[in-house]
């Protein structure tokens, strides 16, 4: 079915010329930023005009993957192009939230448009996979190779990678200088019936190269942004209840003991005091000290009995070097009276 047979020709012509005109103004536009609001109102009103048009073309089945290209007429030759507009209009949106979305989009609209061009046999080339990081038609299947033959192997995948691309250069640029003698012929209405269907050819074949390099660089763009989403994800804190907040503590003076709170409380008004066992308390219910930390006191034990307990405890836990070092100051303290050697009170 052509489109101008189904009555919808005019109408299906008219939106494909109004989405490549916005194309054309937005990729040789003259403001100096794609985010400008005047360039993005282009760009939603080309994608619109082009995803109606394809829509249209889905539903007049103007395109089969079973039949050849001498079986297209002449003047739909040009919707064959939809697919590849939408993917470059679609890279045009500057919506950094969205990056991915867009390239996700823009590619699946670029390798539709090389999968029916190869299935017209519109150019030789290697159909990408059809998702990023996807295994191509040829490598599906098979184990990837290790070693020396692997590392042999890439070099030269690498070099004909690169020889492909100076050949898609090369014959781009034949390509636009042939297009560009053809233009004004075509557009005046000059140009017959096979100078058309060269002309919509020859388009197709640079859109062929360009949805190749477009794809190559999507790719690479998608890998950046993957990684770097992976990396915000290992480097955000774990979700959990968040840590309540410590609160500082105000200048007071630690005491042993209630006695010694009480006088220096008299001697100093100006700063609070607290016991060990006040400030251990404090500081378990702030969470800074757990409750396993505060020393557990028996009621009734006072601070020097306490300090015994620990020393006793701390020995019997020692080694037998510090166990020998407290035995022989028990025996100096039995021939020696409390206080010998001060001799600074004596007349």
């Amino acid at each position: 079915i052509m489109a101008e047979g189904a009555g919808a020709g005019p109408r299906l012509a008219e939106l494909l010329a109004v989405g490549r005109r916005l194309w054309e103004e937005v990729e040789n536009g003259a403001e100096p930023s794609s985010g400008a609001p005047a360039v993005q109102d282009k760009v939603r009103q080309g994608l619109e005009a082009l995803q109606r048009a394809a829509a249209m073309v889905a539903q007049l089945y103007l395109f089969s993957e079973n039949e050849e290209l001498e079986e297209i007429a002449s003047a739909d030759l040009k919707y064959l192009l939809l697919p590849a507009l939408l993917g470059s209009m679609t890279l045009k949106q500057v919506d950094m939230s969205r990056r991915l979305e867009h390239l996700e989009s823009a590619r699946a609209h670029f390798w539709r448009f090389l999968k029916l061009c190869r299935s017209y046999g519109l150019g030789k080339f290697h159909l990408p996979p059809a998702a990023a990081g996807s295994p191509g038609e040829e490598d599906a299947g098979s184990p990837a190779p290790r070693g020396p033959a692997a590392a042999q192997a890439s070099l030269v995948a690498m070099a004909m990678s690169r020889q492909a691309k100076i050949e898609r250069h090369n014959q781009k640029k034949e390509l636009e200088n042939r297009l560009a003698s053809m233009r004004t012929c075509v557009e005046s209405g000059q140009a017959d019936e096979d100078q058309i269907r060269e002309f919509y050819i020859l388009q197709i074949q640079k859109w062929i190269n360009t949805s190749l390099e477009e794809i190559e660089s999507i790719d690479q763009e998608m890998v950046i942004l993957r990684s770097r989403a992976t990396a915000k994800q290992s480097s955000a804190p774990p979700h959990g209840p968040a840590r309540p907040a410590r609160t500082p503590l105000k200048p007071f003076i630690l005491t042993r003991n209630a006695a010694q709170a009480k006088v220096f409380g008299a001697g100093y008004p100006g700063l609070p005091t607290m016991t060990v066992d006040d400030w251990y308390e404090q500081r378990g219910k702030q969470g800074v000290v757990s409750a396993q930390a505060v020393p557990q006191r028996a009621p009734g034990v006072t601070d020097e009995e306490m300090q015994k307990q620990q020393q006793e405890k701390k020995e019997e836990e020692d080694d037998e070097e510090a166990l020998q070092k407290a035995r022989s100051w028990d025996d100096w303290k039995d021939t020696h009276p409390r206080g010998y050697g001060n001799r600074q009170n004596m007349g």
